[in-house]
This record gives C-alpha cells, sequence and structure tokens, in this order.
C-alpha cells in the first residue's frame, strides 16, 4: 500500500513535465464560408446574371433595330418597274391604286391575265367593275377573282392555284409598297420555282418617306414590319418542320 502510495506523486510530477493526456474526440475543422460573406457572394452571382442578360438584349436590341432600318429603307426607297413583264399578274386587295395599277399594267400588256386575291365574297365582279370602270374592258376576258383568301398567306396559297392552273412561270405582285417584304416573303414559300416580279404602288399621301414626323406613317410600319418579323418567323419554323410543312399549309388555305 506504501509502494502505491508513494508511486501517485511521482506520476502526477511526470504528467505536469509532459502533458495530461487529450481525450477530448477529435472534431474536423469547420470549412464553411463565413457567413458574413454569403450575402456578397449571391450579389455578385445576380449581377454577372443581370450584366449578361442586358448584353444579349441590347445585342437583339441593335439587330431588330438594323433590321428595321433596312425594312423602313426597302420601303420608302421602293419604286415599280418600268419595263418588267411576266405571265401573270397578281393583285392583292386591301389598298388603295392597287387595283387601277394592276388594270394599268394589263393594259399595256405586261402580263397576259391578272388574279384580283383576296375579294369579299359578298361582292359580286359587277360590284367590283362598277367601282372600277376600267376593268369593265377586261372582265370576262383576263381577269379571275379570287376569294378564298382572307390574308398575306391566304394570297399566296391562292396565287399558287391559280399560276399552276395556267402554267406560269413568271408573276407580277402587285401590292402597297409597306406591304411588298412580307407578300414576297409569303409568295416565295408559296412560289419557290416561279419568279417573282414586285410591283410597289406608291403612295405619297402616306407620308412614309419622313414617317419619323409623321405618327400615323410610324404606326403603320411599326405594325408591318411586326408582322414582316412574325411571317419571318413562322416561315423558318415551318421550314424547320420538314419539306411537307409548306405544301400542307398551302393546301389548307
Amino acid at each position: 500500500m506504501r509502494l502505491a502510495a508513494d508511486a501517485i506523486p511521482r506520476y502526477i510530477s511526470v504528467m505536469s513535465v509532459t502533458g495530461w493526456p487529450d481525450t477530448t474526440p477529435d472534431v474536423p475543422a469547420r470549412r464553411d464560408t463565413p457567413l458574413a460573406d454569403r450575402p456578397v457572394r449571391v450579389v455578385r452571382g445576380w449581377a454577372r446574371s443581370a450584366r449578361a442578360l442586358l448584353i444579349a438584349v441590347g445585342v437583339v436590341g441593335l439587330l431588330v433595330a438594323g433590321d428595321f432600318a433596312h425594312f423602313v429603307w426597302t420601303v420608302t426607297t421602293a419604286a415599280p418597274p418600268t419595263d418588267a413583264r411576266a405571265d401573270g399578274i397578281v393583285v392583292l386587295t386591301g389598298g388603295a391604286e392597287r387595283i387601277p395599277n394592276g388594270i394599268a399594267l394589263l393594259a399595256a400588256g405586261r402580263g397576259t391575265r391578272m388574279l384580283i386575291s383576296g375579294v369579299n365574297p359578298q361582292v359580286s365582279e359587277a360590284a367590283v367593275a362598277k367601282d372600277k370602270p376600267s376593268l369593265a374592258a377586261f372582265n370576262g376576258c383576263c381577269v379571275d377573282f379570287g376569294r378564298e383568301a382572307a390574308d398575306t398567306i391566304g394570297n399566296a396559297a391562292e396565287a399558287r392555284k391559280w399560276v399552276e392552273a395556267h402554267g406560269f412561270r413568271s408573276v407580277m405582285v402587285v401590292t402597297s409598297a409597306y406591304h411588298i417584304p412580307r407578300s414576297l416573303a409569303e409568295f416565295s414559300e408559296a412560289l419557290p420555282d416561279r419568279t417573282l416580279i414586285a410591283y410597289p404602288v406608291v403612295r405619297s399621301e402616306l407620308g412614309l418617306e419622313a414617317w419619323w414626323r409623321n405618327p400615323a406613317a410610324a404606326r403603320l410600319l411599326g405594325a408591318e414590319y411586326l408582322k414582316y418579323l412574325l411571317a419571318r418567323a413562322r416561315l423558318l419554323v415551318e421550314r424547320a418542320g420538314g419539306p411537307s410543312s409548306g405544301a400542307d399549309r398551302s393546301t389548307t388555305l
């Protein structure tokens, strides 16, 4: 007993020099991001995303602005060809002076036959001829009235049937100058193997040349450009859908 009692002080003396054994369990050090840094990192992430979005929107805006400028330039500088000729003439209803211009072309021998596309089904041929006296000389001879079309897509589909029925290889498209880009887009899709000649009807009273000073002209150009964009987008989707999509569209109208 005395030996054991003597050993206790010596053990305590040794431990005081070498140190007591550490009996606490090992705990891995925490490597979490300090709480104070987390909001900063979140804000920086949102800032980078917002900056990328703004750049993308800016690029798209520049592209659309450039495309609109080209559209306006095309429309405001459009002029009817002076000596162009075609097998057939297609006049799209919906604007003043379109039919009279088509009749003048037919009378000048710049086309052998004319289709007036988009005539109201409730309006008779006699009523149209009465409203356009110069049409009477050709009524029943070489003028056809299309009554199926309700829009530009329908005009193109109606013209396709007419062109194929008569075996025409070239077509002159008569419509308002602001309507030419969209009309040619639709007609090119419906008649890819035919020669298309644009005949823009220019109306100075619309004031398109100084559209930035004319709210009505600006609205007209803006609305038509939007329709043109949508038509191009739709045609791209249809082309991506395969070669049958265009045929299906034209035969269902």
